[in-house]
């Protein structure tokens, strides 16, 4: 079947035919835009179905009924729902996350102070987690089926087998209590010097460190090692390079863009899955934030924190999936 003369093409048809990597970084964008509305949708009305509300909680079972009708349309709880939920995601969209139910500070202040605390210790872990699962991989495969292979492949199974609280608390009770090396609580504020900033995250960032790091190292060995049959990298080897040169030089760059996804999508849990590392180390970052709204149910600071989380996951993977798109030659070059 012969295909359509120019003219008939549809615009829309003839920019992806073009310029297929553009296309395919637009899709990703509005499907992650689409993703995100979903997201809100789900937070809002997850919030909004729990039984019970913030009137009640506020003020204890001893409240009397109009006590509660009062805080009730104080709060504007008493409008419809479909209402708020389009003024609260206006807003959001602003950056206008509301004011706090239990402290009646603004939610976008408190926010922008906590989450500079997250992402500094999210970016710290990043630093160290990823250079260094990427050149443990590149060893596992270089001593592939040898002892240093099988001892990375041990540790990174136990690794992954505990839970981060786990691994926090033994980091805890070894380094803080009984070595008392390490600071715990790892409190941290404004205008604390960086050096002394570094120690107080130690111990949080080696929580976050130990729990990424293997799977991302695992990731990376098995993308190697796909590409290690290749005929490429039997002429490499023809030609004298070195082994691991050879895996540095031209495996590596091929399995770029399983690695990429792995990488990035364990950053987002950085960011997201700081939570439970917060809690547990007493941290001033989004996580511990929400958790303290979550128990007086401060249904603005719940929402603005998942909404925010959601919103890095979904940027996170969305560069992701740019990224293994660029790193596809295919598609750089089209014919």
């Amino acid at each position: 079947m012969s295909n359509p003369p120019p003219s008939t093409v549809l615009p829309g048809l003839r920019f992806k035919q073009r310029f297929p990597l553009l296309s395919l970084i637009a899709e990703r964008f509005v499907l992650s835009l689409l993703l995100l509305l979903a997201v809100s949708i789900l937070i809002f009305g997850g919030l909004e179905a729990l039984p019970g509300d913030f009137a009640t909680t506020y003020l204890g079972q001893s409240a009397t009924p109009q006590a509660v009708a009062n805080i009730r349309t104080e709060l504007g709880l008493d409008r419809p729902v479909t209402t708020r939920y389009f003024e609260w995601l206006g807003n959001a969209v602003q950056g206008d996350f509301g004011t706090s139910w239990a402290s009646k500070n603004s939610v976008s202040e408190q926010i922008a102070k906590r989450l500079g605390n997250s992402l500094f210790l999210a970016a710290f872990a990043a630093l160290i987690s990823v250079p260094l699962a990427v050149g443990l991989g590149m060893l596992a495969v270089h001593f592939r089926n040898r002892l240093p292979d099988k001892i990375i492949n041990v540790i990174s199974l136990a690794a992954i087998s505990l839970p981060e609280f786990f691994i926090g608390y033994l980091l805890i009770l070894f380094f803080g209590v009984k070595f008392g090396i390490a600071t715990f609580p790892a409190t941290v504020y404004d205008g604390m010097d960086f050096v002394d900033r570094l120690k107080a995250i130690a111990l949080p960032t080696a929580t976050l460190v130990l729990v990424v790091l293997a799977h991302m190292m695992r990731m990376t060995r098995a993308a190697i090692l796909s590409v290690m049959s290749s005929a490429y990298m039997e002429t490499a080897e023809l030609k004298g390079l070195g082994a691991f040169r050879s895996i540095v030089k031209h495996a590596a760059p091929n399995a770029l863009a399983p690695i990429i996804n792995v990488v990035a999508l364990n950053l987002a849990y950085l960011v997201v899955g700081v939570v439970v590392v917060e809690v547990v180390f007493v941290y001033p970052g989004m996580g511990q934030y929400m958790v303290d709204a979550v128990t007086v149910r401060d249904m603005p600071v719940v929402q603005a924190c998942g909404l925010i989380f959601a919103a890095v996951y979904i940027l996170l993977n969305m560069v992701a999936d740019t990224l293994a798109i660029v790193a596809n030659p295919r598609l750089r070059h089209p014919r």
